[in-house]
Protein backbone atom coordinates (compact mmCIF):
# COMPACT_ATOMS: atom_id res chain seq x y z
CA UNK A 1 0.00 0.00 0.00
CA UNK A 2 1.18 3.11 -1.30
CA UNK A 3 1.71 6.15 1.63
CA UNK A 4 -0.41 9.28 0.61
CA UNK A 5 2.28 11.44 -0.37
CA UNK A 6 3.44 9.42 -3.11
CA UNK A 7 0.00 8.26 -3.85
CA UNK A 8 -0.70 11.97 -4.91
CA UNK A 9 2.98 12.19 -6.67
CA UNK A 10 2.03 8.98 -8.16
CA UNK A 11 -1.64 10.67 -9.30
CA UNK A 12 0.15 14.20 -10.18
CA UNK A 13 3.07 12.63 -12.60
CA UNK A 14 0.06 10.94 -14.97
CA UNK A 15 0.43 7.34 -13.80
CA UNK A 16 -2.76 5.63 -14.34
CA UNK A 17 -2.07 2.32 -11.33
CA UNK A 18 -1.89 5.54 -8.64
CA UNK A 19 -4.95 6.76 -10.19
CA UNK A 20 -6.35 3.76 -9.40
CA UNK A 21 -5.09 3.15 -6.33
CA UNK A 22 -6.67 6.50 -5.15
CA UNK A 23 -9.41 6.01 -6.35
CA UNK A 24 -9.70 2.27 -4.87
CA UNK A 25 -8.89 3.34 -1.69
CA UNK A 26 -11.82 6.25 -1.00
CA UNK A 27 -14.23 5.02 -3.65
CA UNK A 28 -16.18 3.16 -1.55
CA UNK A 29 -16.55 6.09 0.95
CA UNK A 30 -17.40 8.71 -1.01
CA UNK A 31 -20.00 6.86 -3.00
CA UNK A 32 -22.00 6.75 0.50
CA UNK A 33 -21.67 10.40 0.39
CA UNK A 34 -22.96 10.84 -2.90
CA UNK A 35 -25.96 8.15 -2.26
CA UNK A 36 -26.73 10.73 0.82
CA UNK A 37 -27.32 13.86 -1.24
CA UNK A 38 -28.80 12.05 -4.44
CA UNK A 39 -31.91 10.48 -4.99
CA UNK A 40 -31.10 7.57 -6.84
CA UNK A 41 -27.84 5.14 -6.71
CA UNK A 42 -27.79 6.30 -10.40
CA UNK A 43 -27.34 9.70 -9.46
CA UNK A 44 -24.86 8.92 -6.84
CA UNK A 45 -22.81 7.27 -9.13
CA UNK A 46 -22.77 9.87 -11.70
CA UNK A 47 -21.75 12.47 -9.01
CA UNK A 48 -19.18 10.15 -7.64
CA UNK A 49 -17.57 9.86 -11.25
CA UNK A 50 -17.67 13.50 -11.42
CA UNK A 51 -15.89 13.77 -8.11
CA UNK A 52 -13.11 12.18 -8.80
CA UNK A 53 -12.54 13.60 -12.60
CA UNK A 54 -12.77 17.10 -10.13
CA UNK A 55 -10.31 15.44 -7.68
CA UNK A 56 -7.88 14.07 -10.21
CA UNK A 57 -8.46 17.27 -11.92
CA UNK A 58 -7.33 19.57 -8.33
CA UNK A 59 -5.34 17.58 -6.59
CA UNK A 60 -2.31 19.74 -7.06
CA UNK A 61 -4.44 22.03 -4.65
CA UNK A 62 -4.23 19.50 -1.64
CA UNK A 63 -1.92 21.04 0.52
CA UNK A 64 -1.44 18.59 3.03
CA UNK A 65 -3.32 20.43 5.94
CA UNK A 66 -5.95 17.92 7.30
CA UNK A 67 -6.57 14.70 5.74
CA UNK A 68 -6.72 13.39 2.36
CA UNK A 69 -10.23 11.44 2.64
CA UNK A 70 -11.30 15.31 4.22
CA UNK A 71 -10.18 16.89 1.47
CA UNK A 72 -11.73 14.30 -1.15
CA UNK A 73 -14.99 14.14 1.12
CA UNK A 74 -15.34 17.88 0.29
CA UNK A 75 -14.66 17.91 -3.13
CA UNK A 76 -17.57 15.12 -3.38
CA UNK A 77 -19.99 17.01 -1.13
CA UNK A 78 -19.58 20.06 -3.58
CA UNK A 79 -19.69 18.06 -6.17
CA UNK A 80 -22.97 16.95 -5.15
CA UNK A 81 -23.88 20.21 -4.85
CA UNK A 82 -23.17 21.54 -7.67
CA UNK A 83 -25.27 18.52 -9.03
CA UNK A 84 -28.32 19.51 -6.72
CA UNK A 85 -28.06 23.41 -7.99
CA UNK A 86 -27.38 22.83 -11.42
CA UNK A 87 -31.29 20.85 -10.99
CA UNK A 88 -32.48 23.34 -8.53
CA UNK A 89 -32.99 20.45 -6.31
CA UNK A 90 -32.93 22.72 -2.93
CA UNK A 91 -35.54 24.89 -4.47
CA UNK A 92 -37.58 23.76 -2.09
CA UNK A 93 -35.65 25.13 0.64
CA UNK A 94 -38.27 27.47 2.09
CA UNK A 95 -37.56 30.84 4.12
CA UNK A 96 -40.23 29.64 6.52
CA UNK A 97 -39.72 30.81 10.36
CA UNK A 98 -37.65 28.40 12.22
CA UNK A 99 -39.59 25.94 14.50
CA UNK A 100 -38.32 24.00 17.60
CA UNK A 101 -35.71 21.89 17.14
CA UNK A 102 -37.24 18.82 18.61
CA UNK A 103 -33.66 16.67 17.98
CA UNK A 104 -33.17 12.71 16.16
CA UNK A 105 -34.38 10.02 18.48
CA UNK A 106 -31.97 7.46 20.52
CA UNK A 107 -33.37 4.85 18.32
CA UNK A 108 -31.58 6.55 15.13
CA UNK A 109 -28.31 5.43 17.06
CA UNK A 110 -29.07 2.03 16.74
CA UNK A 111 -30.02 1.67 13.25
CA UNK A 112 -27.63 0.41 10.90
CA UNK A 113 -25.54 2.56 8.50
CA UNK A 114 -27.83 1.16 5.44
CA UNK A 115 -31.29 1.84 7.57
CA UNK A 116 -29.98 5.13 8.24
CA UNK A 117 -29.17 5.96 4.83
CA UNK A 118 -32.47 4.67 3.39
CA UNK A 119 -34.42 6.91 5.88
CA UNK A 120 -31.70 9.73 4.75
CA UNK A 121 -33.16 9.47 1.35
CA UNK A 122 -36.95 9.57 1.70
CA UNK A 123 -35.58 13.24 3.33
CA UNK A 124 -37.22 16.12 0.61
CA UNK A 125 -34.63 17.48 -1.39
CA UNK A 126 -34.53 20.78 0.96
CA UNK A 127 -34.38 18.76 4.45
CA UNK A 128 -31.70 16.23 3.43
CA UNK A 129 -29.39 18.89 1.62
CA UNK A 130 -28.71 20.69 4.71
CA UNK A 131 -29.41 17.89 7.33
CA UNK A 132 -26.09 15.93 5.42
CA UNK A 133 -24.33 19.09 5.46
CA UNK A 134 -24.90 19.90 8.67
CA UNK A 135 -25.60 16.39 11.26
CA UNK A 136 -23.25 14.58 9.10
CA UNK A 137 -21.06 16.31 6.89
CA UNK A 138 -19.93 19.04 10.16
CA UNK A 139 -21.03 22.53 8.30
CA UNK A 140 -22.12 25.15 10.48
CA UNK A 141 -25.47 26.99 9.48
CA UNK A 142 -23.44 30.03 8.57
CA UNK A 143 -21.43 27.67 6.00
CA UNK A 144 -25.13 26.36 4.70
CA UNK A 145 -26.44 29.60 4.35
CA UNK A 146 -23.29 30.83 2.29
CA UNK A 147 -22.92 27.61 0.42
CA UNK A 148 -26.89 27.31 -0.70
CA UNK A 149 -27.32 31.16 -1.17
CA UNK A 150 -30.48 30.98 1.85
CA UNK A 151 -29.90 32.43 5.47
CA UNK A 152 -28.97 30.82 8.56
CA UNK A 153 -32.43 30.87 10.20
CA UNK A 154 -33.59 28.69 7.04
CA UNK A 155 -31.26 26.55 7.55
CA UNK A 156 -31.99 26.22 11.13
CA UNK A 157 -35.34 26.02 10.07
CA UNK A 158 -34.89 22.60 7.45
CA UNK A 159 -32.75 21.09 9.45
CA UNK A 160 -35.14 21.00 12.61
CA UNK A 161 -38.04 20.09 9.91
CA UNK A 162 -35.50 17.23 9.08
CA UNK A 163 -35.31 16.10 12.24
CA UNK A 164 -39.28 15.89 12.66
CA UNK A 165 -39.13 14.54 9.39
CA UNK A 166 -36.77 11.31 10.90
CA UNK A 167 -38.77 11.51 14.41
CA UNK A 168 -42.34 10.67 12.51
CA UNK A 169 -40.27 7.80 10.35
CA UNK A 170 -39.22 6.35 12.93
CA UNK A 171 -42.48 6.50 14.95
CA UNK A 172 -44.40 5.44 12.32
CA UNK A 173 -41.62 2.47 11.65
CA UNK A 174 -41.93 1.53 15.77
CA UNK A 175 -45.94 1.28 15.43
CA UNK A 176 -45.37 -0.86 12.09
CA UNK A 177 -42.90 -3.03 13.74
CA UNK A 178 -45.22 -3.73 17.07
CA UNK A 179 -48.03 -4.17 14.81
CA UNK A 180 -46.02 -7.26 13.43
CA UNK A 181 -44.59 -8.29 16.71
CA UNK A 182 -48.52 -8.77 17.91
CA UNK A 183 -50.12 -10.49 15.25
Amino acid sequence: MTDEKSLIDGCLNGYESYRYELYKRYAGKMFVVCKRYSGSREDAEDYLQDSFVRIFAKLDMYNFKGSLEGWIRRVCVHTCLNHLRSRKLYADISEDAPIADVGIPDAMSNMSETELLQMIQKLPHGYRTVFNLYAIDGYDHGEIAETLGITEGTSRSQLAKARAYLRNALEKQKKTNEQVYQA
